[in-house]
């Protein structure tokens, strides 16, 4: 079923252009095309209208994008984000254990410091946390969100009836399992995860290239990140419309209606939201159906 197929793609996780300055707060140069860095992320730019932030999830690069970038490039600004320690990108440190949280924080701080006016914020796991996050902790500052294939707790998938509280002793568990793991273990445990996330098997060596050149513990901190924030409390304050679009395939071997309802649970206290789903796909939908995936994605920036 899918939701044991999920499980069983994060348990194997779990277990194992030119540079421009940023402008000052309250500054007034001009975003443009390139590249631009500050703690806790990358980001690079390109296109020219509406503004999109796009965050990639766990372990991720940005270039999961590329298929949507195609489309919306023409009429939108693009500002395509990369997580320090996923993908390559060196890490920070990270006194404090979090990802997510700081990482909300510091697309908050660049939206604030580029005068980028209600971005529409795209999200994909992980990055569909961080998403949540910024609408309900800076809700002045998004106008759209679309969270992709995420849940505002992860830890529903193991057990509806859990909290933050109960899920932590596992989430520990598997962190510091992750971070014990040899690189060759660390390897074999990526492609087994990936070939459960990814349905098509063209789309698998980049997506598990990425996740090994992800700082260990970096990621480590994230899945227990995931499995310990518990976000439902918190977005009833979200004031944009979301959209959360999720995949669903027949190979899960749960119905439809039942992965429906999930998702409908989980997002019940946000005020205005609506739901796509995607089937015959895996959790990377952007990659495994790219042209519904992008369908869905510019059917909701028209509204």
């Amino acid at each position: 079923m899918r939701i044991r197929m999920i499980l069983a793609a994060l348990g194997t996780v779990l277990s194992m252009v030119p540079t421009l300055a940023l402008a000052a707060p309250g500054g007034s140069t001009p975003l443009l095309s390139g590249e631009v860095t500050q703690d806790r992320i990358s980001v690079v730019v390109e296109g020219t209208g509406a503004d999109v932030i796009l965050i990639p999830g766990l372990a991720s690069s940005r270039e999961i994008w590329a298929g949507l970038v195609s489309k919306l490039r023409q009429n939108h600004r693009l500002h395509l984000v990369q997580i320090a320690g996923f993908a390559g990108l060196p890490p920070v440190p990270n006194q404090e254990g979090v990802v997510a949280a700081p990482t909300a924080d510091a697309i908050a701080a660049y939206i604030e410091r580029q005068r980028i006016e209600a971005p529409v914020i795209i999200g994909h796991s992980l990055g569909g946390e961080v998403a949540l996050m910024l609408g309900a902790r800076h809700p002045d500052r998004v106008g759209k969100l679309i969270v992709v294939d995420a849940l505002p707790f992860y830890t529903l998938l193991f057990d509806p009836s859990a909290t933050s509280e109960t899920a932590t002793p596992q989430a520990a568990r598997m962190r510091d399992a992750m971070l014990m793991a040899s690189p060759e273990q660390n390897e074999a445990m990526q492609n087994a995860s990936i070939a459960r996330l990814a349905k098509t098997e063209t789309h698998r060596p980049s997506l598990v290239g990425a996740a090994i050149k992800s700082d260990r513990e970096t990621v480590a901190d994230a899945a227990y990140e995931l499995m310990t924030t518990d976000l439902r409390p918190e977005i009833g304050r979200i004031k944009a419309p979301v959209e959360v679009i999720y995949a669903y395939d027949e190979l899960y071997g749960v119905s439809a209606v039942n992965v429906d309802a999930m998702y409908r649970s989980a997002y019940v206290s946000i005020p205005d939201v609506s739901f796509s789903r995607i089937d015959g796909s895996f959790h990377f939908v952007m990659l495994d159906q790219p042209e519904r995936f992008s369908s869905a994605v510019m059917k909701f920036l028209a509204e």
